[in-house]
């Protein structure tokens, strides 16, 4: 395939066919429309087609498959390893795909495909409900469920694709079809953790559950006390009742709202979120005081209140660079890595994060979804952030490090929305035993590889 040479004609006859806006290298909004959340990303498209409805997908995916054009989708542009643009190519952008639609006759949420959580979190919270997602609102819909779906609920309603029960979608032929589990169904299996190889999801159906506050917050450990903190964790989160997540992390507590005296320090932390009984909460997190945090700030909010708890500190326009691994268990070895590198974090909004996969999303068999790691106990993530580009050496030297002496104890694979670009055999550690079915299905629905800008499962020839 060849990238995009903007010949003025061609421009016009997608033109006549689109509703939304076509922004070319060189238009006044160019620079603040290439734009994605991991400022590390600086690509240049030749064009970016800001669709408004369906009609504008598939133009725009039938204007680039018919002129060769390498062609990559955004939706919320969260992506680390920034696979939402491409560099001389097309960008359909989905940002202006949205509408959320709650039906409290069955408690399902429609979603358009290019929602931020944030809009979900508003729309739902006003019926007493939500969907599992992951800790930040500002990420994408789209890209974050097509990956999983990792977050403060995994443990009580499973991953985000557990509560998927459909999608519309443009294909890489320019047809529109629905699937769920009686229409498509081997499409349906595929986008639940396959990633967005196998096509445009302008609309998502999720089933919401009745939440309405949560129990949450962080507690702080020293960094010097991460290997008995780690080792207490490990054996204690997944005996818990499901109603009970917490994971566990390395980080720094950068300056306000936090108390002055432990501004710049390096802590080992666990961030709660419990959706049970109120009354029965402090019997649960009991054995955690015990350990005697050096500080503790947990009370009931309402659920969208700890979706938000880091969206101040991660902005859009930092700099970011981040590995996974999964892992199915924290072995004392592993704990002194995370205290080794967790003692020299570089920069105040660099960290690493384990998320916790059991309760209800260990229960899903591997084969049920392209998800396959529900063996295992941890979802990890080593993200290198800051603002200043002086420090991106910096921040990436230190996650890749970090990366390198951890892996060893992990399971081989990542979750794919930890992923930067790593190349053919990463891609296929991570899908597992579900690699080759993947590939059966990307030919059948994506022969030509069309939608291939991300962690792309490579038809067979």
């Amino acid at each position: 395939m060849s990238t995009l040479k903007m010949e003025t004609s061609k421009v016009e006859e997608l033109r006549h066919s689109f509703r939304g806006e076509l922004i070319l290298e060189g238009d006044v909004n160019y620079e603040d429309a290439r734009k994605v959340y991991n400022a590390m990303i600086s690509k240049k498209p030749a064009m970016i087609a800001k669709c408004v409805d369906v009609a504008d997908v598939v133009a725009a995916v039938n204007f680039g498959r018919k002129n060769k054009i390498l062609t990559a989708v955004r939706g919320g542009g969260h992506n680390g390893g920034g696979l939402g643009i491409c560099d001389e190519g097309l960008v359909i952008d989905l940002s202006l795909l949205k509408n959320v639609r709650v039906d409290t006759s069955n408690n399902t949420v429609r979603v358009g495909g290019g929602n931020l959580w944030g809009e979900v979190d508003h729309a739902t919270h006003a019926y007493g409900l939500a969907v599992p997602a992951g800790i930040i609102s500002s990420t994408g819909v789209g890209g974050l469920t097509l990956g999983g779906g990792v977050g403060h609920l995994s443990r009580k309603f499973g991953l985000t694709i557990d509560n998927l029960l459909e999608v519309d979608m443009v294909l890489a032929d320019g047809s529109i079809v629905t699937a769920n589990k009686k229409q498509n169904e081997d499409l349906f299996w595929a986008v639940r953790g396959g990633g967005g190889n196998f096509g445009i999801v302008t609309s998502f159906l999720f089933q919401a559950h009745k939440l309405k506050t949560v129990i949450g917050g962080p507690t702080l450990w020293p960094i010097e006390r991460t290997e008995e903190i780690m080792k207490w964790y490990d054996g204690f989160i997944h005996e818990q009742p499901d109603d009970l997540n917490g994971f566990i992390a390395t980080m720094v507590i950068p300056g306000d709202p936090f108390p002055e005296f432990l501004h710049k320090k390096k802590f080992c932390a666990v961030v709660w979120c419990y959706t049970g009984d109120p009354d029965k909460f402090d019997g649960l997190i009991q054995p955690a005081r015990d350990l005697e945090p050096i500080f503790e700030h947990v009370g009931e909010m309402p659920y969208p209140a700890i979706q938000t708890l880091f969206d101040g500190l991660m902005p859009t326009g930092l700099q970011w660079y981040w590995r996974g691994d999964f892992f199915n268990k924290i072995p004392p070895e592993a704990s002194k890595v995370h205290k080794d590198f967790g003692s020299k974090i570089p920069t105040s909004l660099s960290q690493m994060h384990l998320y916790p996969i059991s309760g209800a999303a260990g229960r899903v068999s591997p084969e049920d979804t392209a998800w396959a790691y529900r063996d295992a106990k941890y979802a990890g993530v080593i993200v290198g952030v800051d603002p200043d580009p002086e420090n991106a050496r910096i921040i990436t030297d230190w996650c890749k490090e970090y990366w390198n002496a951890l892996h060893p104890f992990s399971m081989g694979g990542s979750y794919s929305n930890f992923m930067m670009e790593e190349g053919q055999e990463r891609i296929k550690a991570s899908f597992k035993n579900n690699y080759e079915k993947l590939r059966e299905i990307k030919t059948k629905y994506d022969p030509a590889n069309f939608f291939r800008v991300n962690q792309n499962i490579q038809p067979k020839a």
